[in-house]
């Protein structure tokens, strides 16, 4: 699924487009303990969080993960922005929930295993 139609059907903001919203998003993930995103996230996956310092930015350059959300109107710290804009990782915002989220995410047919 590209990241545009979901950034389009879930109404999220963008933050920081990172190196663009045409990447293919493989699964999500949703977690705010930064070691189990290291340890269960995947390469491709949309991850949704409540986290804002710019440890989120190394985790998914290291996880090379498709973008983070950002749940709950939540907002990224000026480091986390400044290392989102060096690393091009894309950063999205949205007002609802993790739960909220993941459950449009589910209904867009996209998955958390695969």
């Amino acid at each position: 699924m590209n990241l545009r139609k979901i950034v389009d059907a879930l109404g999220l903001t963008v933050i920081h487009a990172g190196h663009g919203l045409d990447r293919e998003i493989g699964g999500g993930y949703a977690g705010d303990l930064l070691s189990d995103v290291i340890a269960s996230g995947k390469k491709g996956d949309l991850w949704i969080t409540i986290q804002v310092h710019e440890n989120i930015i190394a985790v998914a350059v290291l996880k090379d993960l498709a973008a983070i959300v950002l749940a709950k109107n939540s907002r990224p710290l000026e480091e986390t922005l400044a290392s989102a804009r060096e690393e091009g990782v894309i950063l999205l915002s949205s007002s609802m929930t993790t739960f909220e989220i993941v459950t449009c995410l589910a209904q867009l047919g996209l998955s958390g295993t695969r």
